[in-house]
């Protein structure tokens, strides 16, 4: 395990890559400001010319998602003048639609910036897969792409009963995830995935690892796994037998629109720093094995015509992966 302040450096210095004379933003919530302090002193050492939007200063931000913030356009200025930019607070329910996806939308319309998503950080993350060792989750996610960049198919399967697989689109495009942020590929960190958007998929998926978005807060779900059928693509069934009320709002998040219950996401997982899954997404996304995202499949990444409000990460865990037939990893481990 590292230490708040040394993730804080990988952050900056290795990922973001801040030169002197750069301007920063930094966008954090009153939950995260031990963090959001930890990477602005990195951030200072290297340039004078960082500003800090703490998103309370901006409106309440009820747990209920009743009234979600929206993206202050006084933020959106400041990053059209950025260089670099964080976010590094805790997701709300709506703030997807309302505050992040606009926000995103800011990164991609500057060309120049680069910007590290943090959304959910936790010290522990911190300290763990922000602590990791880049180069060789660099070295190991680019074998990974060699490998997928010209798949057709990719099977998942698990102990627990996960058996699925996704038809792969030759012409949509597998992105690198693995730490070095540019402009126009903003990542999340901490880092460590190759992912791409599948044309198709069909069978079962047993989430036994967490869930993504505002479901983050319920934890690691190995004791109340969601089981999730798919049939040329879309969800046919989801269930969740062990807590009922979680069933029902997962069910209601993706009927949000006409793509919403369509699985978007595909991704692999090649943080090998990590060796369990803690119960928080932006880091259990980067476990080594599979995720897969209902709903936003990165269009404006992937190249996949179609897009969502929603997008439900849901991670799985032991999984054996085999891509055109070739077993890449088996239980969790790579045989790569």
């Amino acid at each position: 395990m590292g230490s708040l302040r040394f993730g804080a450096e990988q952050a900056i210095r290795k990922c973001l890559r801040v030169r002197p004379g750069e301007t920063v933003v930094l966008i954090t919530d009153l939950e995260s400001l031990e963090i959001s302090d930890a990477l602005l002193s990195v951030i200072r050492e290297a340039t004078r010319t960082v500003t800090r939007f703490v998103m309370e200063d901006f409106g309440a931000r009820p747990e209920d998602g009743s009234s979600p913030l929206a993206f202050p356009a006084v933020i959106a200025e400041a990053m059209t003048q950025a260089s670099a930019s964080v976010y590094a607070a805790k997701g709300r329910r709506g703030e997807l639609k309302s505050f992040r996806t606009p926000m995103l939308k800011a990164v991609e319309a500057n060309l120049s910036l680069r910007h590290a998503h943090m959304i959910n950080i936790t010290k522990e993350v911190m300290e763990t897969g922000m602590s990791a060792d880049y180069d060789q989750i660099q070295q190991l996610s680019a074998r990974v792409f060699d490998i997928v960049k010209t798949a057709r198919s990719i099977r998942v399967t698990s102990p627990r009963g996960t058996d699925f697989t996704v038809k792969l689109h030759p012409n949509w495009k597998w992105i690198v995830s693995d730490g070095r942020i540019t402009p126009v590929q903003w990542k999340n960190l901490p880092d460590g995935e190759v992912f791409t958007c599948a044309e198709s998929a069909d069978g079962r998926a047993v989430v036994d690892g967490c869930l993504g978005d505002h479901f983050s807060s319920l934890g690691t779900c190995e004791t109340f796994p969601v089981t999730i059928d798919f049939k040329d693509g879309v969800v046919t069934s989801l269930r969740c037998e062990e807590r009922p009320p979680v069933e029902k709002e997962l069910n209601e998040y993706i009927r949000q629109d006409a793509n919403a219950n369509r699985v978007g996401e595909f991704a692999i997982g090649t943080n090998i720093g990590l060796d369990h899954i803690i119960g928080n997404l932006l880091q259990d996304e980067k476990f080594p094995g599979v995720h897969i995202a209902l709903g936003h499949g990165y269009p404006e990444k992937t190249g996949s015509p179609w897009e969502s409000d929603a997008h439900l990460d849901v991670v799985m865990r032991k999984v054996t992966v085999e891509v055109d037939g070739k077993a890449i990893m088996r239980d969790g481990t790579f045989l790569i």
